[in-house]
């Protein structure tokens, strides 16, 4: 089987052009959890399957770490869409299927890049967000992902992984599980610094797309910032995004985009 290496940010995934020939199917959890195995595959946070799709140029289907198909990956989103480019199924515009619905993406070089024949500059846009749970300072929210943010002090001193497994594991989302991101404010009004523990990782990953869109929606309510238009940048471990959406005031946040580098490491085969 081909396969193909991308990260966004840190976020990194195994990509399987799927078009002509099928490789995996959804039944094959024990091997795409095998294949992001990073001792004894290849290594990814997550593996993603691009295939034919009526009315779109392809489809996106995603697999977490542990080889259970998951809901939307945002920074995987992105990489798909630079894969697509990669591929020549699409040029700087693309439309695809998701699990959460239709996506679109814009593909261009990366800014102030010299040598970027791998590196491309990726800005998905997102699904619509209707409701943002506000509890004691923390916020729940669906961004295509199910997510908890909290705002914290030190936030490069905490332990991510016992401060993620104590909320993913409560009693309420021990079954279907969440995806957990602290947040510290930054130097500027609109930045922020977050880091993310992904349920089916199971760890601490370098970025997480979904997760960042969530956090961009929460700063924007704790900060309670004026209505309309609204941008904000992210610094994660594995690096810089920007989240830019319309608030409304009826609580309802569209046209929101999630914006960032996606780059291909490296190509190759391997037996299965």
């Amino acid at each position: 089987m081909n396969f193909w290496k991308y990260q966004g940010a840190g976020n990194d995934f195994v990509m399987v052009d799927q078009r002509s020939q099928k490789w995996l199917t959804r039944a094959d959890q024990t091997l795409i959890a095998q294949l992001c195995d990073r001792r004894f595959g290849i290594g990814a946070d997550g593996l993603i399957l691009l295939e034919l799709c009526n009315g779109y140029d392809f489809e996106m289907i995603y697999f977490n770490a542990d080889g259970r198909e998951s809901t939307m990956c945002g920074n995987g989103g992105r990489c798909i869409a630079a894969f697509a480019h990669h591929l020549g199924i699409v040029d700087q515009h693309c439309t695809f299927l998701a699990i959460d619905g239709p996506h679109e993406a814009i593909i261009m070089p990366p800014p102030n890049q010299d040598n970027a024949a791998d590196l491309r500059w990726v800005e998905l846009h997102m699904k619509d967000v209707d409701l943002v749970e506000n509890q004691d300072q923390a916020f729940v929210l669906n961004t295509g992902s199910p997510h908890y943010v909290r705002f914290v002090e030190n936030l490069d001193n905490i332990d991510m992984v016992a401060e993620g497994r104590a909320v993913r594991y409560s009693d309420r989302w021990k079954k279907e599980g969440i995806n957990v991101n602290l947040c510290s404010a930054s130097a500027g009004k609109h930045e922020f610094s977050i880091r993310t523990y992904e349920r089916g990782v199971e760890d601490e990953t370098l970025a997480c797309g979904t997760g960042v869109t969530a956090a961009a929606i929460s700063a924007f309510i704790r900060q309670n910032e004026p209505f309309g238009e609204f941008e904000t940048a992210v610094h994660a471990k594995g690096g810089d995004l920007s989240v830019r959406f319309t608030a409304h005031p009826n609580g309802r946040f569209s046209n929101i985009w999630l914006c960032g580098p996606a780059m291909r490491v490296f190509e190759g085969s391997i037996e299965i």
